[in-house]
């Protein structure tokens, strides 16, 4: 068949059509043979032993009972019993009826298999003893009335005797040995055997599908061809099983092989006018079924190769010029050649049952699936269609597949999960739609709206992160180890959205957004981040950032954490927006009530193949922050590379402060955290502000006023705009400006710091220990111990809260825009060098100075240190110096997370 199929289909077609004639000659003839076993039955006896079956192969004597009558053999005295002579006579010898030879009784050959002699007085089975044999037929006829016997069910256990309940027998009814001429049941029977036997019957009801590229029109033929044959075929298998029970004995139905009969043909018999219309008819209606699989299987295994839906499939792809699936077809033909190699229905059956189940499963799945979620391509052409037929359909099929064999369906089940995860994991070149991505979409839809309902509680807060990057001139992106953080901080969960700015025009530069998305799915996809990227195209960087802050996210999956790197090299760069445009993204988060983290010096933080094998997280907790300083090492430690690394918590306390008690709240509230981690109470000590303190404070004023002093000059010469100027007159200018800013670098470079501040004014700086004043017991001491702080630095200048007077004042910076020069001349930087710091700045960084010598005295070995981190100023004036209290702060450490909570509690006892 393999090779009529390799020539060509269109030959198959051509037999088709001889196979369907002998087909329908074999079913008439059985229902021709049903009616005539009315009027005259067919001799087809069966033998039994009170009401149990004999196998007629064990009866070689064909004698179905224990005795029999037979003649003497014996040759002379027949001859004496059975003539007379006369020699006279011409006529010979004549013979005589009364001296015919006398019967005996003799055992038959039945006699051998129950008695241990045959003997008439040999010890026998206690069955055979008590009942007789007798012969019942076997195809009584349609009018005998046998269905009414055969009506109910009657299932055997494996080694069981085929009986019939109607016969009478011995009550004594020991058990029968399979040594004995009975008839056994081979299996266990049972509706769930008899559905998968019976199954394969009607699994041609993708035959059209499936040659759905040779018909002409396949939507007209398909529906109409599939149901005229759904219902052809039921009502043939079911009147024939009806006129099989009216016709035949029950004990010859339940006998598998036909061993009652001797192996004939039970149908055969049956049929009219002989057995060989049957054999013929079950040949071609054979051949027709295997060239109809042959046909079909071959195409739908090309059409799935050629889709490179599964990619080791795509060999069979190939075949000849006209499109015959050549490799198709030898892999269809090797596992027909396995199922016969079995040569066992009762095993093929179930493994044959089980895969068609699951295709017919999906197939109603889907269409049920497309119904309910409104799919707008989803147009069926069937005008009784509902979906509730195919969910019938499909639980159906479920449920037919575990009542057939139940591991046979997990095992189906397991297999069809492996397909779809390896599909699922590779990728289809062609997406021919997915019913599963619009139940995903209805699913996800439900969820958003749920989570709309209420705010989440706090013991489900998990940090949803926006995490921004920075792309250079190439589109690579600067500090990818911001990723590496970010999927470390998660573990793999929750919501990551990944993104970046575009300068430009969304018109003129949306090809650049669209390789700025591909470069970011590309580092997602190499640090094994799962999320989401998002890409804006402005014209300033820092609306950029404001937008995707304020629109990221849907309904209730919106980023909760905003991640950015720290501006490296903002003091050496002569374009200030890098850091402009990071304390503008600060005020924006605090504004959005967003945490956020900024971790500096990325570049030396572990990627995720270096695991940490000692040392500790170090938690610096000034001021209480909602409990994200607590939360954020705990989900660090859940990640491979921070899993070894133990946690201290470290909070500082003044001189009139209770060490030993806020070491024991503190401990104890981590207990009821359930965080393990060390407790350190470190005490500050008031002292007077040294001259090193005051000299940073004056080199940080002295740099900003200058820094802003170039930047009005140049403001203005662009606005004045004087074409007659001279260019000497601006290079003058600008070397000036320059050598004024390498004193200052030259300055921070001798004194060899950093910083981090705090807010800009008394009010700001009220504000943060407002804060730290509702953390209550264990968060309060941190804000209370800042306060303290400046409290200290303010004695050791002056007791009130007043401003050095600086020699740069509004009349000089309207002198020096009258002049456009600004503080260009040699003379106008020595002006500005002799003026005093500000009081405040003072305090602030005498705080920062003091609070940086205890973090470096214990925590300069740690693998990575959080710190609380002060609010901007209000006064935009203030940045450059909150920039350099930030580096102040920070000074000496190789790895910080700098920690901005967002006004919300994250963090609970409860569970």
């Amino acid at each position: 068949m393999s090779l009529l199929v390799f020539v060509g289909v269109k030959y198959v077609n051509k037999l088709a059509s001889v196979f369907l004639a002998c087909v329908i000659v074999s079913i008439v003839s059985i229902y021709v043979g049903a009616l005539v076993s009315a009027f005259k039955p067919p001799q087809f006896p069966v033998c039994m032993l009170g009401n149990r079956t004999i196998s007629r192969h064990e009866i070689l004597d064909d004698q179905c009972g224990k005795t029999m009558l037979t003649q003497i053999k014996d040759q002379g005295e027949m001859g004496d019993y059975n003539t007379t002579s006369n020699e006279t006579s011409t006529l010979g010898p004549t013979f005589d009826p009364s001296l015919a030879p006398p019967l005996t009784e003799k055992t038959t050959h039945l006699w051998k298999q129950f008695c241990h002699g045959t003997e008439i007085n040999s010890s026998c089975d206690e069955y055979f003893l008590s009942n007789n044999f007798s012969q019942i037929k076997g195809i009584p006829g349609l009018a005998s009335g046998v269905i009414s016997d055969n009506l109910w069910s009657a299932y055997l256990s494996k080694g069981a005797v085929v009986e019939k309940a109607s016969l009478s027998s011995s009550h004594v009814s020991p058990p029968a040995s399979t040594q004995q001429p009975y008839v056994f049941a081979d299996i266990t029977t049972s509706f769930t055997l008899l559905v998968g036997i019976f199954f394969p019957s009607v699994t041609g009801i993708m035959a059209g599908s499936n040659r759905s590229g040779d018909l002409k029109d396949a939507q007209r033929s398909i529906p109409i061809g599939t149901i005229m044959a759904i219902l052809t075929t039921s009502l043939v298998y079911l009147s024939s099983v009806v006129l099989f029970g009216a016709c035949i004995d029950g004990v010859l139905l339940r006998d598998k092989f036909g061993d009652s009969v001797e192996g004939n043909l039970v149908v055969g018999t049956l049929a009219w006018p002989t057995p060989w219309v049957i054999v013929i008819g079950s040949f071609f209606s054979t051949c027709g079924a295997g060239l109809q699989s042959l046909t079909g299987a071959p195409r739908l295994l090309q059409a799935i190769a050629k889709d490179n839906i599964i990619p080791f499939l795509r060999v069979f792809g190939h075949g000849k010029a006209n499109g015959e699936p050549t490799w198709a077809l030898l892999l269809t033909a090797l596992i027909a050649e396995l199922g016969i190699l079995i040569a066992s229905l009762d095993l093929v059956a179930p493994i044959l049952t089980m895969f068609f189940l699951m295709c017919y499963l999906f197939v109603n799945l889907a269409c049920g699936l497309q119904t309910l979620l409104r799919t707008p391509n989803w147009r069926p052409r069937f005008s009784y269609y509902h979906w509730t037929l195919s969910f019938l359909g499909m639980t159906i099929c479920l449920a037919l597949m575990f009542i057939s064999s139940w591991y046979y369906a997990i095992v189906a089940m397991v297999i069809a999960g492996m397909i779809y995860k390896y599909i699922e994991y590779h990728g289809a070149e062609k997406e021919w739609g997915d019913g599963i991505r619009g139940l995903s979409l209805s699913a996800a839809r439900y969820a958003l709206l749920r989570l709309e309902e209420g705010p989440p509680h706090t013991k489900n807060w998990r940090p949803q992160v926006l995490v921004l990057l920075k792309l250079d001139e190439d589109a690579h992106v600067k500090s990818p180890r911001l990723l590496t953080f970010a999927s470390q901080l998660k573990a793999g969960k929750g919501l990551t959205i990944v993104g970046t700015v575009v300068s430009g025009n969304f018109l003129q530069n949306y090809g650049e957004a669209l390789a700025a998305e591909q470069t970011l799915k590309h580092l997602m996809d190499k640090e094994r981040v799962k999320g989401f990227c998002q890409c804006i195209v402005a014209q300033k960087p820092r609306e950029g950032i404001s937008h995707m802050i304020q629109s990221s996210g849907l309904g209730g999956m919106k980023p909760n954490t905003v991640v950015m790197g720290w501006p490296h090299a903002w003091r050496q760069s002569e374009d200030p927006q890098a850091w402009k445009t990071f304390i503008n993204t600060v005020r924006v988060t605090t504004a959005a009530h967003l945490a956020l983290l900024v971790p500096k010096n990325i570049s030396l933080f572990p990627n995720n193949s270096e695991p940490c094998s000692e040392g500790y997280i170090d938690v610096w907790w000034i001021v209480h922050d909602g409990g994200m300083l607590m939360l954020l090492p705990f989900l660090l430690r859940q990640h491979k590379v921070w899993r070894k690394c133990g946690m201290r918590i470290f909070t500082v306390a003044q001189m009139e402060d209770n060490s030993i008690q806020m070491k024991k709240d503190l401990a104890t509230f981590l207990y009821h955290l359930r965080i393990e981690a060390e407790v350190e109470v470190v005490e500050m000590h008031d002292s007077d502000i040294s001259a090193y303190t005051y000299e940073r404070t004056l080199m940080m004023e002295q740099r900003s006023q200058m820094l802003r002093q170039m930047r009005l000059s140049k403001s203005d010469r662009e606005r004045e705009g004087h074409p007659g100027s001279s260019s000497s007159s601006r290079t003058e200018a600008g070397g000036a400006a320059r050598s004024q800013a390498q004193v200052v670098k030259d300055r921070n470079s001798m004194l060899r710091l950093t910083s981090i501040g705090s807010d800009d004014d008394d009010d700001t700086d009220g504000g943060e220990r407002e804060r730290a004043s509702n953390a209550g017991g264990n968060g309060g001491g941190g804000g209370e111990r800042e306060r303290e702080g400046g409290r200290g630095g303010g004695r050791g200048s002056t007791e009130h809260h007043r401003r050095v007077q600086m020699t740069w004042t509004k009349e000089k910076s309207s002198q020096y825009r009258a002049a456009h020069s600004g503080c260009s001349t040699p003379e106008g930087f020595r002006d500005m060098l002799s003026m005093r710091p500000d009081h405040s700045n003072v305090r602030r960084m005498h705080t920062a100075v003091k609070l940086n010598e205890v973090i470096v005295n214990k925590s300069h070995d740690a693998r990575l240190v959080l710190l609380n981190m002060p609010g901007p100023p209000r006064n935009t004036d203030g940045d450059e110096n909150y920039m350099e209290f930030l580096e102040v702060l920070t000074e000496g450490l190789e790895r910080v997370l700098l920690v901005r909570g967002g006004g919300g509690e994250v963090i609970t006892i409860y569970s």
